[in-house]
């Protein structure tokens, strides 16, 4: 399976350490440039972990390719959309709601990166999620405490929301 992936997703992954499901999943995980070129800005608290991660995995778009857009896409979004449609990749791991909404217009498949976590558990290559999401909860990736609360039903820890309401 192939993975484009976008830059957000990547972010949460990375911030609980959880980027090599990506590889262990899809099999092969690719960027585009754009996203590459975000992801690792000096600024981004992720940046030295995303740039070890990515440096084999950047890709060129041909921008020649087209996808329907709405007037908030940023260029790495576009560039992985353009990826997806260029290489027939099997999934966009994007986090960003309406980025996903554009993707499903574009007939994309997409996962999220809390989607990632619930098929790492369901495969058995992580024990538990909460953990996990409490290192997302604690740093400056928001998560909706009905997101939470959705995914640890899924993943059947609903336990971590008593303890932790």
């Amino acid at each position: 399976m192939i993975l484009v992936a976008d830059c957000s997703a990547l972010i949460a992954l990375s911030t609980c350490d959880r980027l090599a499901l990506l590889d262990q999943i899809f099999g092969q995980v690719v960027v585009p440039e754009g996203v590459y070129n975000e992801a690792t800005e000096p600024n981004k608290k992720q940046a030295s972990q995303l740039t070890t991660y990515l440096k084999d995995k950047i890709r060129k778009v041909d921008m020649q390719n087209y996808v329907f857009l709405d007037g908030f896409a940023d260029a790495g979004e576009t560039e992985a959309m353009i990826l997806y449609k260029q290489i027939s990749a099997d999934k966009l791991l994007i986090d960003d709601r309406r980025g996903r909404n554009i993707a499903t217009l574009n007939q994309i498949e997409t996962i999220g990166s809390l989607g990632v976590l619930l098929v790492a558990k369901q495969r058995g290559l992580i024990d538990q999620i909460a953990s996990l999401l409490r290192q997302l909860d604690q740093s400056d990736i928001y998560l909706s405490k009905q997101l939470i609360s959705t995914v640890l039903e899924l993943a059947n820890e609903t336990h971590w929301m008593d303890t932790n309401a």
